[in-house]
């Protein structure tokens, strides 16, 4: 599996290349072009319960996609819901990697995602408390709103970062949440709530937009009386199309 990104830093898209008989997990929606002979297969990855999890605490959706290469080999084309760039990571068996809630979009057959409980301190973070958590060996895509920035911290290097601006960052790296203000008075001033205190040794992946503070932006925008509106059907049927899938 050759991985090769392009169209970045604004509206990414990462091409998988494919070995004849080869596999790649795609998110579900996340699939731009493909090319012919190339064969498509969701499941519920890893069962019902296992799926639940991943969509419901994860940001990920319940069925997951496995693309698999005709002999003569092939191609798939994956692109992320919001405008920013993509990467591609080799993930290796002693270093699993933590991915923000929605950024995951493909991975090799030889990598494993699931949703992991990243303590207390992630509750009030954008995480809500879970995060995606990648192992195995082989490369692994995901994707930012905005341009993404690497960071890589020497042992006892700490860097903070607001909670909205992490996209992932790898397993050997410590993590603390804490307010940035020493008060509710003056986060309320400024604007600026939580963060997080990243101490090295590892990398860390950041986002230069801020999802929530977009979703923020457009609520208050177009206000909430659409929503209203569209009465407990609606939210039901919002909710429901966001655990199953993006289309």
């Amino acid at each position: 599996m050759q991985v090769q990104t392009r169209q970045g830093p604004a509206y990414g898209v990462a091409r998988i290349t494919l070995a004849g008989g080869e596999e790649v997990k795609v998110e579900s929606g996340a699939m731009m072009a493909m090319s012919a002979g190339v064969t498509l297969r969701a499941k519920a990855e890893g069962g019902v319960l296992k799926s639940l999890k991943r969509a419901a605490l994860g940001g990920e959706s319940f069925f997951m996609n496995t693309y698999t290469a005709p002999a003569e080999g092939g191609f798939v084309d994956v692109a992320a819901r919001l405008p920013g760039d993509i990467i591609s990571y080799d993930l290796q068996s002693s270093m699993p990697l933590f991915i923000q809630k929605g950024s995951w979009l493909a991975n090799a057959s030889g990598v494993t995602i699931d949703a992991k409980w990243g303590g207390f301190k992630n509750m009030f973070g954008s995480e809500g408390g879970f995060v995606v958590r990648a192992e195995g060996v082989g490369p692994i895509v995901f994707a930012c709103y905005g341009a993404l920035e690497v960071w890589e911290l020497a042992a006892g290097q700490t860097i903070t970062l607001d909670t909205g601006h992490m996209v992932a960052y790898e397993s050997s790296v410590g993590m603390q949440l804490r307010k940035v203000t020493g008060g509710l008075v003056q986060t309320f001033k400024s604007g600026e709530g939580l963060v997080f205190d990243f101490t090295g040794p590892g990398k860390i992946w950041s986002q230069t937009r801020n999802p929530t503070e977009l979703l923020g932006w457009i609520q208050a925008a177009v206000g909430t009386g659409n929503s209203a509106a569209a009465g407990p059907g609606g939210a039901i049927g919002g909710a429901l199309g966001g655990l199953l899938g993006r289309d």
